[in-house]
Parts: C-alpha cells; sequence; structure tokens
C-alpha cells in the first residue's frame, strides 16, 4: 500500500486539497484499496481548525468530495515511518519539516512539483488568494504521482 501524507504550513489549505483531490483521483481508478492519504501541517498554528473556507468552495467548485470533520494536525516524527512519501508544498515546508524530521535516509521527502518535473512550488492561495492555481498545480502533481505509480 502507498502511504502518502500531503503537508503544507497549516493544513488548512493546500495540503487538504491535495489530500482530497488524491483520494478522489485514487477512488476513480478503483485504487481506493491500493492508497492511504492524509495531510498535516509543518506548523501547529492551525491545529484544530478546519479547513479554510475559500479551499471548501474550490473543492466543490471542481466536485472534488472532502470530510467535513478535518482538522488540522502538525506532522509528528513517527509519520515518517507510517507514510511511504512525505509531499511537501514548496520550499519553506520543506525547511520546517526538518525540524520535525531532521534527516530522510530512505528518500520518501519530496516537493509535490518535482513529480511534474518542474522543481517549483505550489503558492499558498492564504497569500495569494488564488485558490484556482494553486488547486490546478496540486491536480497536475497528484496526477503525476498516478501516473509514475500506476502508469495512467
Amino acid at each position: 500500500m502507498t502511504r502518502i501524507l500531503f503537508l503544507c504550513h497549516g493544513n488548512i489549505c493546500r495540503s487538504p486539497i491535495a489530500e482530497f483531490i488524491m483520494k478522489a483521483l485514487v477512488r476513480s481508478h478503483g485504487l481506493e484499496n491500493d492508497y492511504f492519504i492524509s495531510s498535516a501541517a509543518v506548523s501547529a498554528e492551525e491545529s484544530g481548525n478546519p479547513i479554510y473556507p475559500p479551499a471548501k468552495r474550490c473543492l466543490t467548485q471542481h466536485g472534488v468530495p472532502f470530510d467535513n470533520s478535518k482538522r488540522a494536525r502538525q506532522v509528528t516524527s513517527a509519520d515518517y515511518d507510517r507514510f511511504n512519501r512525505i509531499i511537501c508544498m514548496d520550499a519553506s515546508n520543506l525547511r520546517l519539516l526538518r525540524r520535525i524530521i531532521p534527516s530522510d535516509p530512505e528518500g520518501k521527502i519530496h516537493l509535490l512539483m518535482s513529480y511534474t518535473g518542474v522543481g517549483r512550488d505550489v503558492a499558498d492561495p492564504w497569500y495569494t488568494g488564488d485558490f484556482e492555481t494553486s488547486f490546478q498545480d496540486i491536480l497536475e502533481g497528484c496526477e503525476a504521482i498516478l501516473a509514475e505509480t500506476f502508469g495512467y
């Protein structure tokens, strides 16, 4: 089973969008039993908070179902052993993650857009207000992960 943890700063925008896009993609290919997908934050700032309302609206506009009970949580060092892949939205997430998981001996930690062949960040819509661009980048990254794993 492939176990993926998506990370962003607060776990209220980009990483839950990625979690629910990826869940929808694997469901559409009948691969639910091959994946466990979750998301978390590199900070504790939003712990316990729900998905940010504009992120929910963006998911809804694209027909991506999400769990309304989803609450932000901070990544832990134990997550390194629980997941096969830990995927960050931007370079800042990677830097902050190194405080929690200082080394990556198994090569599990990556930037999402690196799966597309582009090593750029997914812009944070909390600051940009542009949820659509972030959604499209995340969708592209998730599709690339699925293609790499199963050849879709």
